[in-house]
């Protein structure tokens, strides 16, 4: 079993402001940093750092994506299928913080938009029936990946995350993890309440695994009649960039090592409470060693 995850790769440019901006204010920063990111990006270096072997394929631009491929081989992220591109800049955002660590994102996609069916076709021959493709929303094509994938056998999960009018288009019964938190959810399926939203998402896509993050009010798992909960850990928020892709990461290989639902869910909480008490994208995710010494912790 092998996984592949065919995604973005960001610089991101993060501000530090009092609030988020609204439309014609203008607003002084008080601190600006540069981070490696993307959600595929991200979600990579989760799945590496929770110590699941892990290939990343997409597009960097030749000028400036060396930082991106560097942190991503430091841990231990397989490259072989990440293409680098001329004359055309790597993705990068602008990130907004504000005081009690929310954020706001605006992304311009660049290479990440570059992505050929040439090169989608030669990566995913590579992989086989039983395999698992990761994919989020911030790159072309994926109507296609997830069609060729499907026909190979090969497992999707899918984080449909930025959430826009392009999800409607995909073949998400194609799907066989979604991975969202409620605002990703409430186009996919109806509901007034968390539960509502779940149990809907899992009537529409019945043979898919649902994961469902809200926020300060914990993540559910759902499976056919299986239906799992699990609260939040309480730290303090520094920067919440980056939380559902460590979860997203962290759960998926907890999965894949064969955990229980609940395990799974524990596992990705306590993985996202330590990368929302630290700053930044890449650099918030935790090695596996520091949320099993997280969690032996509150055991004591």
């Amino acid at each position: 079993m092998k996984v592949i995850n065919f995604g973005s790769l960001n610089i991101d440019y993060t501000y530090k402001v009092d609030h988020i901006l609204i439309g014609g204010e203008t607003l002084s920063a008080f601190d600006r940093n540069v981070y490696c990111g993307g959600k595929g990006l991200n979600q990579s270096l989760a799945l590496a750092r929770a110590g699941i072997a892990v290939w990343h394929a997409g597009s960097i631009g030749r000028q400036d994506g060396q930082v991106l491929s560097d942190v991503l081989s430091a841990s231990g992220v397989n490259l072989e299928y990440l293409k680098i591109i001329d004359n055309i800049p790597s993705g990068h955002t602008i990130i907004q913080v504000d005081q009690s660590g929310q954020n706001c994102i605006l992304v311009y996609g660049g290479a990440n938009k570059m992505i050929t069916r040439e090169q989608i076709y030669q990566t995913l021959s590579n992989f086989s029936k039983n395999d698992y493709l990761v994919l989020q929303n911030e790159i072309n094509e994926i109507p296609y990946i997830m069609e060729l994938a499907y026909k190979k056998g090969i497992k999707i999960i899918l984080n449909p995350s930025p959430i826009d009018e392009k999800i409607r288009s995909l073949p998400l019964e194609y799907v066989d993890f979604f991975l969202v938190n409620e605002i990703e959810a409430a186009p996919l399926a109806e509901g007034n309440t968390d539960l509502e939203l779940l149990d809907n998402l899992q009537i529409k896509y019945p043979n898919s695994h649902i994961v469902m993050t809200v926020g300060s009010r914990g993540a559910y798992y759902a499976n056919q009649d299986t239906r799992e909960y699990h609260d939040i850990f309480d730290v303090d928020v520094v920067d919440t960039t980056a939380a559902g892709d460590t979860f997203t990461g962290f759960f998926m290989a907890a999965f894949l090592e064969e955990k229980t639902p609940l395990e799974c869910l524990r596992f990705a909480s306590a993985a996202s409470a330590l990368a929302v008490s630290r700053a930044g994208a890449s650099a918030s995710i935790p090695l596996r060693k520091q949320v099993i010494n997280f969690l032996a912790k509150l055991s004591s």
